[in-house]
């Protein structure tokens, strides 16, 4: 690109073919990209889909110049963003998850002239400004438990570290990404304990958030790879690989 886009949003992929999901999504971004004054990029990596997610995604790019399609042949949440975030070009890098449960008006909340000189800002949805929609009540306890079990182990003081919507300055992604080894869901557990071991400041940004179904999140069945995640981060952080 001839100049920097100011947003760039990265969207990991695995088989998210399904009419409400990605398709849905990408209408809904193109819509808003229509009515921003600025530039915005859309960085969609396929994660081995076995659906037609690389096709959707590659009409997509084919319609609109500022959608971009690659693929990460290893498998996780955490490889797809890393692929996406390495080659982003935007000032601010926005994780956001292909089912958009996150409404993509809010993402104007994230950058400049809403927010302006910050280095990470990560969605909450558990700030007093937050909004919860449809969400059963065992989810959310699920998700406090989780929340909470990560304060203790890895991430002090923030109450929302899993929502998939996160935003980073251009440079400070850079050096961070770098640095991740976690391909799985956790990753973002990583970046997050690294960017605090450096000191950064990571703002939580109350959002809306609408609960939808068929989440390949499966908090009991992973808990064993989570907590053998989280050790590995610690255990990285006791060599200096961090450093």
């Amino acid at each position: 690109m001839a100049t920097r886009p100011l947003l760039s949003l990265v969207i990991p992929a695995y088989n998210e073919g399904a009419p409400d999901r990605l398709p849905k999504s990408l209408e809904d971004i193109t819509q808003f990209i229509a009515t921003q004054s600025y530039e915005i990029e859309v960085v969609i990596v396929n994660n081995n889909s076995t659906d037609n997610t690389l096709a959707i995604a590659e009409a997509a790019a084919e319609a609109h110049d500022y959608i971009r399609v690659i693929t990460e042949v290893t498998q996780g949440k955490g490889a797809a963003v890393k692929a996406g975030m390495a080659i982003a070009e935007g000032e601010y890098l926005f994780i956001c998850d292909a089912d958009l449960s996150m409404p993509i008006e809010e993402v104007v909340k994230f950058i400049p002239p809403q927010l302006d000189n910050f280095e990470i800002a990560i969605a909450s949805r558990e700030l007093p400004e937050s909004r919860r929609i449809d969400e059963p009540e065992f989810r959310h306890i699920i998700g406090r438990l989780f929340n909470f079990g990560i304060r203790i182990l890895a991430i002090h003081g923030l109450q929302d570290t899993q929502c998939g919507f996160k935003c980073f300055r251009h440079d400070i992604a850079q050096e961070l990404f770098a640095l991740q080894t976690i391909n799985g869901w956790t990753f973002d557990v990583e970046l997050l304990f690294v960017a605090q071991q450096k000191g950064y400041t990571i703002l939580e940004i109350p959002i809306t958030w609408i609960y939808k179904d068929h989440s390949k999140v499966k908090p009991f069945a992973d808990l064993s790879k989570v907590i053998w995640e989280i050790i590995k981060i610690r255990w990285n952080s006791y060599k200096g690989i961090y450093e």
